[in-house]
């Protein structure tokens, strides 16, 4: 699944060090999947409505990485996570 797709947004803070030498964040993978439960909240009934997404998110989080849920998103409009093949290589 790639998670690189989407850009994390940014803001200043007069803790932070922001500059050319600082590496820009990378959403977490799961990400997404917790934007589908917390958009789920918002449908209706959250006891009708937060379950199937929150099963995702959950599936996606005790995942490994490269190995997350690839069920279409509920309620966001976003492509549904693919997995990456990795080429066999012949012996």
């Amino acid at each position: 699944m790639s998670s690189s797709s989407r850009p994390v947004p940014r803001r200043e803070s007069p803790w932070g060090v922001t500059g050319e030498n600082h590496p820009e964040p990378k959403a977490h993978r799961c990400n997404d999947r917790v934007e589908d439960v917390i958009q789920a909240c918002f449908e209706g009934n959250p006891f009708k409505t937060v379950p199937g997404p929150f099963k995702l998110f959950w599936q996606c989080m005790r995942s490994k990485p490269g190995e997350e849920p690839t069920e279409p998103f509920t309620y966001l409009d976003l492509e549904p996570p693919k997995r990456e093949t990795k080429p066999v290589k012949p012996e």
